[in-house]
């Protein structure tokens, strides 16, 4: 039965525009990403503007305050000189006192001597404009005679608009001796002017600023691009590590924090490369010695009889075997891996009496030999019990299988105030000199003979006491004469001075 076309699909514009809007803000948050060197450039000249800015607004200000107010002084000084010589009335040339306000205008405004900006002019009582001083007075006069306004104002002192600008002025009226109005003294700074003088500074000040901040633009991206130089080094060098080629490191130069950086990225790789170099080593290792029982284990099962219920035990037989060697193979190796891991040995305060008796009890366990205690050690040490008597345990197996039964193998444990030793020694063959250091090698079995001679170990139980050792900041020591047994003793480092702080406690418990 046809069961007809199928039912079309209805997707909304919204769905279509939400599907698109994500890729297209990633693309937009990509495009907006500025380079840090810009970033530090911006940043500098964005504060530098900040500050220039901050300087030329309050430098003006400051300027403008310090002239009007350098205004207000003159204007107030003037003032006064005119009240002390009007209140004298005399004139000093001939003794006589002043006839009228008049007279006394004229006579004290002709011996001003007056800045560009200041104005000095008298108002008769008839309204007759004094002849006045300073140099814009006179253009200010007749362009805006408005003097009469600042004699009718009640304030006596105030500010004046005029077309040229403002005009701070301040009056002295004069009366006669009955009291009657007999003219004005006015006194007028043309502030404007001032101001303008100090607009054309900040002007100068504004143009050397902007300049100093292009020459500061420039500046901050040569040094920005020195600063972020060694970063872009990291970064390049970053780019050219691969998983097969981590020999690439940085060049460190200086003492400063970019020096430290460098040192430390520098460690990160050592520490990279250290790590993919166990990886690569557990992975040929596994595959090299896996090889072998799998191919065993294959021909076993390839040739089997059905039939012969014999042959298929021995078989299987046979195949378990190498199947028990694998997983030693597997968990040595995985042992060896997670030696590489900085918590593989956990440290604390052991009674090494105590430790030393559990060991000797389970070396008994590992096969008839002649198992003799050399000597114990008193106090504590700070190591990994479980950890060494794994390693105490490898060592006497390998020296049971290089032993016969009834052979002597000797264990003990001594403490001085720097290191705790352990040691395992057999009567055996000892180790050839050229096996000496081949057999702490992964996978070496050395050339030794004797009962070690149909022994079929993977060659990593000293691979794995030497990393035990290592853990704990130590190492394997072998002594041997060939013939004439062999000595391993595991020599564990202890922090400085922690016996004498363990005999102080006890002391101090005591």
């Amino acid at each position: 039965m046809d069961a007809g076309p199928p039912a079309p699909t209805h997707v909304s514009t919204r769905d279509l525009r939400s599907s698109h809007e994500i890729p297209r803000r990633d693309a937009t948050r990509r495009r907006l990403v500025v380079p840090a060197r810009l970033r530090i450039m911006a940043w500098l000249v964005l504060l530098l503007l900040v500050a220039l800015v901050t300087v030329v607004v309050v430098t003006r200000n400051l300027l403008v305050a310090e002239a009007q107010s350098d205004a207000t002084d003159a204007l107030n000084q003037e003032a006064e000189e005119f009240k002390q010589f009007a209140a004298a009335g005399v004139d000093q040339e001939t003794g006589a006192r002043y006839a009228n306000g008049t007279e006394l205008l004229e006579r004290h405004i002709s011996r001003q001597y007056l800045d560009d900006d200041e104005i000095v002019l008298g108002v008769t009582a008839d309204g007759m404009i004094v002849p006045q001083r300073g140099r814009e007075a006179i253009a200010l006069a007749e362009r805006d005679n408005r003097w009469q306004q600042i004699v009718d104002n009640p304030a006596t002192t105030d500010i004046l608009p005029t077309r040229d600008g403002q005009l701070r002025w301040i009056k002295v009226p004069i009366v006669d001796d009955e009291g009657n109005p007999d003219g004005t003294f006015i006194v007028a700074y043309a502030i404007d002017r001032e101001t303008r003088e100090i607009d054309n500074t900040i002007r100068t000040l504004v143009i050397v600023s902007g300049i100093g901040l292009i020459v500061a633009a420039v500046a901050s991206w040569v040094v920005s691009g020195q600063i972020l130089e060694p970063v872009n080094l990291v970064r390049r060098a970053a780019a050219q590590i691969s998983h097969d080629d981590l020999t690439e490191r940085i060049a460190v130069e200086g003492h400063d924090d970019i020096a430290a950086l460098s040192d430390q990225f520098n460690g990160m790789l050592d520490r990279l490369e250290h790590a993919f170099g166990a990886q690569r080593q557990f992975l040929d290792d596994a595959s090299h010695e896996l090889r072998t029982p799998i191919t065993i284990i294959r021909g076993n099962l390839e040739f089997v009889e059905d039939d012969d219920p014999r042959e298929r035990a021995e078989v299987v037989r046979l195949c378990t075997d190498e199947l028990d060697r694998m997983s030693r193979i597997v968990e040595d190796l995985l042992l060896l891996a997670k030696s590489e891991r900085p918590d593989f040995v956990s440290a604390e305060e052991v009674g090494l009496v105590d430790l030393t008796s559990d060991i000797h009890a389970k070396l008994s366990l590992l096969g008839d030999r002649r198992w003799e205690l050399e000597s114990i050690a008193e106090g504590d040490g700070l190591l990994d019990a479980q950890r060494v008597t794994q390693a105490v345990i490898q060592l006497a197996h390998n020296a049971v299988v290089h032993t016969l039964p009834g052979d002597v193998i000797r264990f003990g444990s001594a403490v001085t105030a720097t290191e705790v030793t352990f040691w395992v020694a057999d009567t055996g063959p000892g180790v050839r000199p050229e096996d000496a250091e081949a057999i702490f090698q992964r996978f070496s079995r050395g050339s030794t003979g004797g009962a070690r001679a149909n022994h079929t170990g993977a060659g990593l139980g000293l691979t794995i006491v030497t990393a035990i050792a290592e853990g704990h900041d130590g190492h394997v020591e072998l002594r041997t004469a060939y013939g004439h047994g062999a000595r391993f003793s595991l020599h564990l480092p202890q922090p400085a001075g922690y016996h004498e702080r363990i005999d102080h406690r006890e002391d101090s418990t005591a």
